[in-house]
């Protein structure tokens, strides 16, 4: 008989469960939790199915945290369009009893239910989608705003979306609050993360980093002396915004693997919160001013994390990287890279992040692209935390070309790495490089052969605002693409030439939908081929941030410019990469003259119809739901003004 408490069995799991993959035939789950666990699954009208064997995997990544993934094949197909309750049970050993939901989480569900309840639908007829969440910005976190919505929605199965979908920037390893980086230090003592040593830093390892003077708000002071390093300062840090830790928003960077690990625990679940302290490092009168700032806005940030808990726990969730998953501008031009990954400390800053990703995020996506080498590497180091166990792991993922996957649902959807399959300019290594080179772009298109339609996620959108487009093009004529992140699919010729030629391809898909983030700011785009019959018909959906926002009047004179400059006579047209295109701009409601983008932290929502064409595009917020005009053939024709943005 168990004797553990209802605090104990709340306490046990850190994290989760977070729904990742779910069909009829198999439902893919990720937790961490503080003890290895046995788990079983109870589903209506089935047999316990025990997670034994291959169906769990387990990895001990520190003295008191094992982070878990169970995959878990059905013997019965389970119903689509049907709601669904499950039970998710543990028990410590055979001696323990079965703990179920009721026991230990009854927080997640929703009014009315007595267990939280999925749905396979029959059909990728809806997504919810977004990026950018930020902790400790501002703005209202839109995956509570999520939570509230599907409150409304969650009994009718046909209402929820398929999935949901986080295109990028799920957390920010280069942009760390102070208090954030204060209760991740404290997790990592509560949870015994493992430590490590760091080759070619002023401190030997994360112990001395952490007792360190300069480990809050000072942590570019410990990049490697000035006089070993000219010419890497010279090549890597000469005028860039954000690479690595040398602005005010990277001097928090993450730098171990244990703080890259408990930062993702406390940006999913209350649960690593409770017990924190509000201890404060010592600090000077402005930087003190600046820590309680953030420490009021994390505040709010971590008052949501339940219903966050809550949403992921009943739709499926799919996750790809942007950079500050790993770090601002990763992979952006060949000399950040020569630079980057020529140096033993920002090559390990950078792999500890990527290590990060693939056990919180990637790894749930697509389990067999990790089952071989990938899992061999991180097990060893899970034995022996030794620096050549994890060099080796980080090499290995460096190379690694299994980050993007596909679902094979109706339409399908694709979604792509746009961060390590890099087009790069070789003619000039300090120019953007492409966001696919020219093998994933092939691949690509192999993928989108003979559908009719398909759901392609680009965490950067493929046709942005043009005005911001032709502005970092000027910076990097300049010399300087780091300043103005100038990362768009329109900067590297190569990489724009291949993408609109696989979108005129006559075996391609006659409907695209291309669902983006990164920009901070949400929009729509309607875009068809100039001179062509119709197809293809493309779509351009962007949702961003989650928990951030663009700067608003940089931004509206931005957009009013854009409108201006390159409105449907504008001979400035001829000169992109884009004027064979006629792009439709879909407005939010109630935007005033002029007004294209959407500057509200929130949640995208679509929905499409039996062709794969989006008919109902909203932005999800805290103050409510803004739709866009999705249905063009709904709309009165002098409703609509056509320009090429």
């Amino acid at each position: 008989m168990s004797l553990l408490t209802e605090h104990d069995m709340a306490s046990t799991i850190l994290a989760g469960p977070i729904l990742r993959r779910a069909s009829c035939e198999r439902l893919v789950f990720w937790l961490a939790s503080r003890v290895p666990l046995q788990f079983r699954l109870l589903l209506p009208e089935q047999a316990p199915l025990a997670a034994t064997g291959e169906r769990q995997q387990q990895l001990r990544v520190g003295e008191h945290c094992y982070l878990q993934l169970l995959d878990l094949p059905l013997d019965t197909p389970l119903p689509a369009d049907t709601l669904v309750p499950y039970d998710l049970q543990w028990r410590r050993d055979e001696q323990d009893h079965w703990h179920g939901l009721a026991d230990w989480a009854p927080d997640l569900c929703y009014e009315g239910e007595s267990l939280p309840q999925l749905v396979i639908r029959s059909r990728l007829d809806g997504l919810l989608h977004g990026s950018c969440r930020k902790p400790h910005h501002a703005a209202p976190d839109g995956l509570v705003a999520a939570d509230v919505w599907l409150g409304g929605c969650h009994a009718q199965p046909r209402s929820r979306p398929a999935a949901l979908m986080l295109s990028g920037d799920q957390v920010y390893a280069d942009d760390v609050a102070g208090p954030m980086l204060t209760a991740i230090h404290q997790l990592i003592e509560e949870l015994g993360l493992y430590p490590e040593t760091l080759e070619g830093a002023l401190v030997a390892d994360s112990a001395e980093l952490f007792a360190s003077p300069l480990n809050y708000y000072r942590r570019h002071e410990l990049l490697p002396s000035i006089k070993a390093n000219v010419p890497l300062r010279e090549r890597f840090f000469e005028g860039a915004r954000k690479p690595i830790f040398t602005t005010s928003s990277a001097n928090n960077h993450l730098i171990t693997l244990a703080e890259v690990l408990a930062m993702y625990l406390l940006v999913w679940s209350p649960e690593p919160w409770r017990g924190l302290t509000e201890e404060q490092p010592p600090l000077d009168e402005e930087l003190r001013a600046r820590y309680l700032t953030e420490r009021r806005c994390l505040a709010q940030f971590v008052e949501g994390l339940p219903a966050v808990r809550r949403l992921l726990a009943h739709l499926p969730t799919l996750m790809i990287f942007d950079d500050h998953d790993v770090t601002d501008d990763w992979n952006l031009t060949a000399a950040w890279e020569q630079s980057a990954y020529g140096h033993p400390f920002s090559r390990r800053i950078i792999g500890n992040a990527l290590v990060g990703y693939f056990l919180c995020q990637g790894w749930g996506n697509d389990p067999q692209a990790f089952a071989g080498e990938p899992m061999a590497l991180i097990r060893a180091w899970c034995e022996r935390q030794d620096a050549g166990r994890q060099d080796a792991l980080i090499d290995h993922l460096l190379r690694f070309e299994r980050w993007h996957y596909s679902l094979e649902t109706s339409p399908k959807l694709l979604v792509l790495d746009t961060r390590t399959r890099r087009w790069r300019a070789e003619s000039n290594f300090g120019s953007p490089s492409g966001l696919m080179d020219w093998e994933a772009l092939t691949e690509l298109q192999g993928e989108l052969l003979h559908h009719d339609a398909v759901v392609i996620v680009s965490p950067t959108p493929v046709f942005g605002v043009k005005l911001i487009e032709v502005i970092q093009k000027i910076f990097t004529w300049l010399g300087k693409p780091l300043l103005v992140d100038a990362e768009n699919w329109m900067a590297h010729q190569g990489t724009a030439n291949v993408i609109l030629n696989i979108f005129r391809h006559t075996r391609t898909p006659a409907n695209y939908v291309i669902l983006s983030g990164d920009v901070h700011y949400s929009f729509m785009y309607d875009i068809r081929l100039r001179h062509q019959k119709g197809e293809p018909h493309i779509w351009q959906i962007t949702s961003s941030g989650i928990k951030n926002e663009f700067p608003a009047r940089l931004l509206d004179v931005l957009d009013r410019l854009n409108r201006w400059l390159y409105s449907p006579r504008s001979p400035l047209n001829w000169f992109t990469r884009r004027r064979r295109l006629e792009i439709t701009p879909h407005p939010p409601a109630d935007a005033s003259r002029g007004e294209r983008l959407l500057n509200k932290a929130g949640i995208g929502h679509v929905r499409f119809n039996e062709e794969g064409e989006p008919v109902l595009v909203q932005q999800i917020t805290a103050e409510g739901v803004v739709d866009f005009a999705a249905d063009q053939a709904a709309q009165p024709a002098a409703a609509l003004s056509r320009e090429d943005p």
